[in-house]
This record gives structure tokens, sequence and C-alpha cells, in this order.
């Protein structure tokens, strides 16, 4: 257990949070062959409540509020999440969004907020809410239809591709194409890179997420063999950043900006590279308190931290042992990590995949090989470019 007294008392200081993400329905309606939420380790979704209560979301819009005046916060983020946040219906989102604005307000907080969604449901109707309420859209697509509906089903076994295509060409197009904030793909290595990267710009988004499947030591993700120093996910990866970066393209792949951001010596923004602090907190639909949902996929109860929207001040979630572990940067890194001459750049990886039995979060990532693959190509090609430069003089 981490000593977080001791930290405080040699002078570190937690960072406020400053990403809520508000799970306001806890059940979905795709069956993701992938999903972290409902096909890994951690069920605990079988027993919150669908929706969010409406006492949770008043609680929930004070506590981000008390949060923001404690600590000078000139602006949050709120990210709707679930499950599939569009099944709260609209009532409940705008309930949320204007909850939280007008508690942000009082203390002098700007309040922006965005929608991660799978997209079935991303209808006109919807669109118009959003655009009333200023939500910026994230949609989750894996690229062209073989690739998408390879995990992304309903649970009858039907693709999604049909639906979620349709949403976006309503998102992408015409007057709403200023809430399009992005994609979300999660890689698999059988769909051709360069053919997912188009199917996907097809649609102008102004950002690119790829995600790593989750997976960690003791469950390791698909065709990543924890003992073998191939690396397939690199040479994925390498093959559409070649593409992306020699093309000058304007949609930003945010896992390649972040890692040309840190090796040119500025702080990442993202949890998955680098040792920015961590500085986000989910609010589950019953008003828990909890770690990124992403550590679901580690073991039954990671995400807990016992605290509770109705009992707890975010302060104090701030000096719980597991969110400190998240914000102490190289200190709570395995000592291969530490060693390791990508170390701030890499930061070990995503913190979920670092999971292992014996030593818990202590390990490097279960994508290590990969990693180090991907930041020395990306290092060398813009050494290239820089020498060049020089050159050129």
């Amino acid at each position: 257990m981490l000593d977080v007294d001791g930290l405080l008392a040699s002078g570190w200081q937690p960072s406020a949070f400053q990403q809520f993400i508000l799970k306001i329905h806890s059940r979905c309606d795709l069956a993701c062959r992938y999903c972290y939420m409902y096909e890994m380790a951690d069920q605990s979704w079988r027993s919150q409540p669908r929706r969010m209560s409406e006492a949770v979301v008043d609680r929930t819009a004070a506590r981000i509020a008390e949060h923001a005046l404690a600590h000078d916060l000139a602006e949050v983020e709120v990210i709707l999440h679930g499950g599939e946040p569009l099944l709260a219906g609209p009532d409940l989102i705008s309930r949320a969004v204007r909850a939280v604005r007008a508690a942000a307000a009082d203390v002098g907080t700007r309040v922006r907020v965005s929608v991660q969604t799978n997209g079935v449901r991303l209808d006109e109707a919807f669109l118009r809410l959003f655009d009333e309420l200023e939500i910026r859209v994230g949609v989750s697509l894996d690229g062209d239809e073989e690739g998408q509906d390879r995990h992304r089903r309903f649970a009858g076994g039907k693709g999604s591709h049909a639906a979620v295509t349709a949403a976006l060409r309503r998102l992408a197009s015409g007057r709403f194409h200023h809430l399009f904030s992005g994609l979300l793909c999660t890689i698999d290595i059988r769909n051709d890179p360069v053919a997912t990267y188009e199917a996907l710009l097809a649609f102008d988004p102004p950002a690119v997420d790829f995600l790593l499947p989750h997976g960690n030591w003791a469950a390791p993700p698909p065709f990543r063999d924890p003992a073998s120093p191939a690396t397939p996910y690199a040479d994925w990866l390498i093959a559409v950043f070649d593409r992306w970066y020699g093309t000058a393209a304007t949609t930003e792949v945010r896992l390649f900006t972040e890692i040309m951001r840190l090796l040119t010596g500025r702080a990442s923004r993202t949890e998955a590279v680098g040792l920015s602090p961590v500085r986000m907190a989910v609010i589950e639909t019953d008003g828990g308190i909890e770690q990124s949902d992403i550590l679901k996929s580690s073991y039954q109860g990671a995400t807990a931290t016992r605290m509770h929207v109705l009992r707890d001040s975010f302060d104090a979630v701030l000096a719980h042992p597991a969110i400190a572990a998240r914000q102490i940067g190289e200190l709570a890194l395995a000592a291969t990590c530490r060693r390791c001459d990508l170390v701030r750049v890499c930061g070990g990886g995503l913190y979920a995949h670092r999971y292992n039995t014996v030593t818990g979060f202590q390990a490097p990532s279960v994508y290590c090989p990969d990693l180090y693959r991907l930041i020395t190509h990306i290092h060398a090609t813009l050494a290239r470019d820089v020498a060049l430069l020089k050159g050129s003089r």
C-alpha cells in the first residue's frame, strides 16, 4: 500500500481532478467481444443501477463545483459515458449537463462537455440536443465493415457498421460537424492498418484515437505473447504512422502526437504514454467514485475506492493510495521501466496494461516491446527530418 502521508510529508502534493467521467447508463446496446466493461475480469456492472438517479446527478454536480472552487479551476471537462450513454435518454442527459454547468458557474468555472458513444442511437434528435447543449461527440468505429463487424456487434450477432456509419454521416457532414470530436478505434492486427486508417479518414474526423486492446500479464491481449520479443502492434501502428506523417494529414492521431510531444520535451496529455499525473475521476451510476474504468480489465474490484458522491469530496479521493499511485510518475514504475532510456516518453504505458498477479501494477506494460519499437521509429523519423532541416540552412 502506497504511503500517501509519507509522500505529503516529503512535499508532494496531488493534482486536482480536471476530468470527470459520468457513467450515466451502465448497460449497452452492443455486445462487443473485446469490451473491458462486460467481457473482462470485473463484472461489477451487474450490480449497478441502469441509470444514474437525479439525486446522484445533482450531488455530482455539487461535488465538481466544490472541487473546482477549492482548486481555483478555470475549466473542467465532463465526459458522458457508459455502457452506452445515449441509453440514458435526452432528459437525463440534459439534466446532467445543465446541473453541472449551473453548479460550476456559481464558482466561476467553465465546463466542457463531451459524450463517447457507439453511435447506434445517434439520430437527428440527439444531434440537435447536443448542439443546443454544446456537447462534443466522439464515436467508436473500428474501420471498414469487416473491421467494425468482427467485434462490434449487436447481441444477436448482427454487425453495427451500417448503423454507425449512417450516424457518422449525420454527424460529420453539414451543420453538426462542429460537434465532432473524433473517432475511437480499437486495433485488431488482422485488419489492414492503412485501409483501417483510410476508412476512418473518410468521415473527416478532427482526431483519431487508436487503442491497444486491453490486456495484461495475467490475461494477455490477442496476438501478444508476453514472452516474445515480436512487435505485432508496433508494426501495425508504424504502417499507420508512416501514412499519416508522410501526407501531413490534418486529422490528429493522438497516440502519435503525444509521443512526438514527449520526444520534444513537452508533457503528455493522455494516460497512454508519458508521466503526467492522471487527473480523472469516474462517477458510476450508483454514485460511487472510482478510478479509470479501464482497470476493470485487471481484476474484480480494481477500480473501487469505496468512496461516494453522497459522502465524500473529490479532495478526499485524491488522498486514496491508488489515485496517488497514478500521479507520482516515475516513482510508481517498476525498476525495469525506471532503467529504460525511454521511460519519460513511454511512462510505463497504460496503467491497466501493467498488471500481473505478483506485483500488481508495478510491472512494465504487457506491450513493452511494441511501445519501445513504435517510439524509437517515431524518434528516428523526427531526427531524420530535423537533420534535413539543419542541413538545408
